[in-house]
């Protein structure tokens, strides 16, 4: 990739349960998977730096070559660690958001170009709808034994929101193909509202896209 334009490579973030109890047997397996799929895809995995489903994510990308990212609650590592517990293993780079855990998860979902969600808890369901308000391509990794899925399926059900920017599938790898062909149909679709000189050899003006609706 020319340098100049790493700046466009793939950020896909993991949500799931820091504590992960709950969750069915295979939420290892599926994390790790899931986390391996992302750098394959040769995409940057970002996550809460946080335990459970998100960490077996990062340790899965980081066994296959990849570059994580984790976006922490605290002000600083020693707040990181020593007050909120969480680790610093598996992270390329720890941004200390020092917002605590919601305002941690606006700045995470927003710093990625789609969100993928495993088994999770309330947390996980908070960053689920923040990525829903903001129009963020979203993927669900399904299992019959979570509840979170199912969760969202509920909320989806009753929101009287349509939104075709959600996949659900109970793959990693087909989850994350899906995700990434949502992510990269945004960026034509941005392209066509702007067009660099350096590409096209003229001097061409910036277009504006239309401001999206207001919805209640």
């Amino acid at each position: 990739m020319d340098p100049k334009h790493t700046h466009l490579q793939t950020k896909l973030c993991v949500s799931g349960a820091a504590e992960t109890g709950h969750c069915g047997v295979d939420a290892y397996d599926k994390g790790i998977a899931l986390g391996r799929e992302i750098a394959a895809h040769k995409a940057v995995l970002i996550n809460g730096a946080t335990t459970g489903f998100p960490l077996w994510a990062a340790m899965g990308a980081k066994e296959a070559g990849g570059y994580t990212v984790g976006f922490s609650p605290a002000n600083s590592e020693r707040e990181h660690i020593e007050q909120f517990n969480l680790p610093v293993e598996y992270l390329d780079v720890i941004i200390y958001t020092g917002f605590g855990y919601p305002g941690r998860d606006l700045i995470l979902t927003r710093s990625s170009d789609a969100v993928l969600f495993g088994c999770g808890r309330i947390g996980t369901i908070h960053e689920f709808t923040i990525a829903f308000e903001d129009k963020k391509p979203i993927g669900i990794l399904e299992s019959g034994g979570w509840e979170t899925d199912e969760v969202i399926k509920n909320i989806l059900e009753n929101g009287h929101r349509p939104n075709d920017r959600i996949v659900f599938d109970n793959d990693p790898k087909a989850l994350v193909e899906r995700v990434i062909e949502l992510v990269n149909k945004d960026r034509i679709n941005r392209a066509s509202f702007r067009f660099l000189p350096e590409q096209t050899g003229e001097t061409q003006s910036v277009q504006t896209p239309p401001a999206a609706p207001v919805q209640a």
